[in-house]
């Protein structure tokens, strides 16, 4: 092992720098509370600082990573942090047990599930349920994510511990460095001196001037008034909305400042000036009628999702019909006419059985005539063929 000097006022410049520069985060290692940072992080911020720029007859400290590291290894020989192992937390034997458990339990629920269905349905009528199932599923989380306002789901994070490395060398990469440096910052020693300063002079009031100390017993004294009437205010509303909560029988909630002992900033906790509820008769049938309405609104919904689904299913008996009118009528044009002639006449009698219509004396007249005229011509048919045979 070679002897390590102290440090020089370069070095400590240099890791005061990277102290108060660098991203770091704190954690628990071997029972205390300590800081760490990233190897990688480290280097980019000496890139950045003023030693990774020529100065004019001087060269530049930091001019590659090569060099940052060399350098940051001279700060760990010398103590200013260490080398740290992440160790990961594994979750205890009771947690994965019960995991194992649900997983058995939920796996058996859908097995008895998918027998059940499976012995009830025939398996095209499954499939196209579940296809409609997984269309809404995934548009129901299309407008979940678009709302805006929806609650995100948290990343778990894993949780680690810290633990000393033996091999303590600085490399370039996602390696742990706890710090061990841990240098006053300008800001808490110039706090540190003004409360110092405070209490001194506290203590030396019986030499102030006489026209400070009466200046300072003022102050003190309306300090103290202030105090009190915030604390009689207090308690007179409390008890203002006690009288009136008695005369009106509950009914009346009256708050005056009702921010004031609120956990809120000094001038948030003045305003508003009052708060008034009714709390009585009317507000529980107002707010039954509110339940009611939501109500209604999903009842309303639901018969809408029915309905849509009727008339699915309304359209597809139309269509297979369509279907089945198209082969009949192709077979019918193979038929002679007269056969289309009597089907015609059938399904009109069918079809209009029960049904009356008005008819004037003239298309009754032109209906016989019709007729007469079509007998005729059937015998003069027959007696055609008749007269050829002798």
């Amino acid at each position: 092992l070679q002897e390590v000097g102290e440090p020089f006022k370069e070095e400590k410049a240099v890791a005061k720098y990277l102290r108060f520069n660098c991203p770091t985060k704190s954690t628990n290692m071997m029972g205390h509370r300590v800081d760490y940072f990233i190897a990688s992080k480290a280097v980019d911020c000496l890139l950045d600082s003023k030693w990774a720029k020529a100065k004019k007859g001087e060269e530049a400290l930091f001019t590659t990573r090569e060099s940052v590291v060399d350098y940051c290894n001279r700060l760990l020989k010398k103590q200013f942090f260490h080398r740290a192992l992440k160790v990961m937390k594994m979750k205890p034997d009771k947690d994965t047990k019960k995991e194992k458990e649900k997983g058995k339990a939920e796996s058996g629920k859908e097995e008895e599930k998918k027998s059940k269905k499976e012995s009830g349905k025939d398996e095209k009528s499954k499939k196209e349920k579940e296809k409609e199932k997984k269309k809404d599923g995934e548009k129901d989380e299309c407008k979940k994510d678009d709302t805006p306002g929806t609650p995100k789901k948290k990343e778990t994070k894993r949780k680690f511990k810290l633990e000393p490395h033996e091999d303590q060398v600085f490399l370039d990469g996602n390696e742990v460095y706890v710090w061990i440096y841990d240098p006053v910052h300008f800001k808490t020693f110039a706090m540190g001196l003004v409360l110092v300063i405070a209490v001194i002079a506290a203590t030396l009031f019986p030499l102030w001037p006489a026209e400070m100390r009466v200046g300072v017993y003022y102050l003190s004294v309306g300090a103290g008034c202030f105090v009190a009437s915030i604390l009689l205010l207090a308690v007179a509303r409390c008890i203002l909305f006690l009288i009136i909560w008695l005369i009106t029988g509950g009914r009346h909630h009256f708050w005056f400042l009702p921010n004031l002992t609120a956990d809120v900033g000094f001038i948030d906790s003045f305003r508003p000036l009052y708060t008034h509820e009714y709390k009585g008769p009317k507000a529980d049938l107002k707010k039954e009628e509110k339940s009611e309405s939501k109500k209604q609104q999903k009842y309303d919904s639901e018969e809408k999702s029915d309905s849509e689904k009727k008339e699915e299913e309304d359209g597809k008996t139309e269509a297979t019909r369509n279907s089945g009118t198209d082969g009949s009528g192709g077979e019918r044009h193979s038929d002679t006419d007269s056969d289309r002639r009597e089907d015609d006449r059938s399904q009109h009698s069918s079809g209009n059985g029960n049904d009356f219509e008005m008819i004037t004396k003239e298309e009754l007249e032109q209906q016989t005539d019709e007729g007469d005229c079509e007998e005729e011509e059937e015998e003069d048919t027959e007696s055609g063929p008749s007269h050829g045979k002798s």
